[in-house]
């Protein structure tokens, strides 16, 4: 195993191919460096359905232990079960998934005690420097009393305490169809639904990390259809796909048309600050919809634009006590739950509204999806600079329009606007775009496309 971790230390998370870039030697160092930079007495740990990742949770495990940490292992979960544990426990944890990659990949998302997230900046950068040099030049010595391996069942408490900060107890009876993918949703969605009054409609609850169906990706449209397909045909009010880990939720109408993560954003942003008296901060990034800050406004709240990307969010969700954040990648964020993201209370409050009023999800959501968005759409460009550079000399100095570079160049004005981001792995740029109506936002789209791609 070469000792330049660089391919699979990413800026949030450990990712790659077992057991081509990483394997059990490797999760133990990461196991142990993780202690050493935690400097916790104690830790928890959990793991995905993928075949690889018992065997790298415990190994990860042992690492820790052998550092003279004590080890909760709560096996298989969702992340958001075990940002749970780290929160209820305020204990430091780690999650052994790749979410939605191929079944050869796997990874680790971080947390320290609370679910607080742990990158590049705030521990990752340090644990990567101790496990190349640990490969290089031999593991640490165990420490002279090493630290205790127990299991811990935690799905029980996590689900009753999703269901207690929703209230489903006297909505209408409703038919959901759940995509689970293969993932963990397949563990979760029976425990946390249970007693609910819910008609649950199954689609792949069989956990197997080769994603024998499709992959466990809802973002891509493709592997929404079945979902879209099995709604109507159940006569259902509606439908859920989550991603491989759990954390993320797609939503579907009762026409199996898919329903945008922007509206869910402001419908969730309106209940939380209902819950709240009307006040306080929501978080949402600068490729959501106009209509989340509109939403969040009209309902008393304060909204705040941040860079795309979890750690950001979570960052500014502590610096200003946000109730709620939302991204167009379907992660949601709750204070009442450590500031972490969680697909499933997400979940909960789309059934809650739902099942709280008598028409249909189609016409709820309609009041929460007010414009026309292009989706994201990636282009691959030999100078992502140049590129940039070519779109800010086309737009700047008109009069009714407005540039900024929070991330990458927003360019808006009183009808539409686009976002063009580069991305940090590939030579591509990547190009949002809305607007009042189709024809407006097709128009800005193309515009905007011929100059990246010219």
């Amino acid at each position: 195993m070469a000792a330049d971790l660089s391919q699979i230390v990413k800026a949030y998370d450990v990712r790659g191919v077992v057991p081509d870039q990483w394997d059990e030697t490797l999760a133990g160092l990461f196991g142990a460096a993780f202690a050493e930079v935690t400097g916790a007495a104690a830790i928890v740990v959990g793991h995905d359905m993928r075949p690889s990742s018992p065997g790298l949770s415990r190994a990860f495990a042992r690492g820790a232990a052998d550092r003279g940490v004590d080890v909760t292992e709560i096996g298989l979960c969702s992340t958001d079960q075990l940002y749970y544990a780290s929160g209820a426990l305020d204990l430091p944890g780690a999650m052994f998934t790749a979410s939605h990659n191929p079944a050869q990949y796997n990874g680790i998302k971080l947390c320290r005690a609370g679910a607080a997230p742990v990158g590049q900046d705030t521990g990752l950068a340090q644990i990567r420097e101790l496990a190349e040099r640990w490969l290089a030049e031999g593991a640490p010595e165990p420490a002279a009393r090493p630290g205790t391996l127990s299991s811990r069942e935690t799905l029980r408490d996590y689900a009753a305490y999703l269901r207690s900060l929703v209230d489903l107890a006297s909505i209408r009876p409703l038919k959901v169809v759940v995509d689970a993918g293969n993932g963990m949703g397949g563990h979760t969605v029976p425990s946390v639904f249970a007693g609910l009054p819910l008609t649950l409609v199954p689609m792949y609850f069989e956990l197997d990390g080769t994603f024998p169906n499709h992959e466990a990706n809802p973002l891509d449209p493709a592997n929404l259809v079945g979902l879209q397909k099995r709604v109507p045909a159940e006569g259902a009010d509606l439908g859920i796909a989550f991603d491989g880990d759990a954390d993320r939720c797609f939503v579907v109408d009762e026409h199996g048309d898919a329903v945008s993560p922007s509206a869910i954003t402001a419908l969730v942003a309106a209940r939380e600050l209902a819950r709240n008296g009307g006040k306080g901060t929501v978080i949402h990034n600068l490729i959501t919809s106009r209509t989340v800050p509109e939403v969040v406004r009209e309902n008393g709240g304060t909204p705040a634009r941040t860079r795309v990307g979890h750690s950001f969010i979570k960052a500014e969700m502590a610096r200003s006590g946000a109730i709620f954040g939302g991204e167009h990648s379907a992660h949601y964020y709750f204070k009442d739950f450590w500031n972490a993201d969680t697909g499933m209370l997400a979940a909960l409050h789309v059934l809650a509204a739902l099942g709280g009023q008598e028409g249909p999800l189609s016409a709820l959501v309609a009041q929460y999806d007010r414009y026309a968005g292009s989706g994201e759409i990636n282009s691959t460009v030999a100078d992502q600079s140049a590129r940039l550079a070519a779109i800010r000399t086309a737009y700047e100095g008109r009069a009714d329009v407005t540039l900024d570079d929070l991330d990458g160049l927003t360019v808006a004005a009183a009808d539409w606007w686009f976002n063009v981001r580069p991305s940090n792995t590939e030579p591509l740029l990547r190009l949002n775009a809305e607007a009042k109506d189709e024809v407006t936002m097709t128009k800005v789209r193309d515009e905007a496309l011929a100059i990246i791609r010219g």
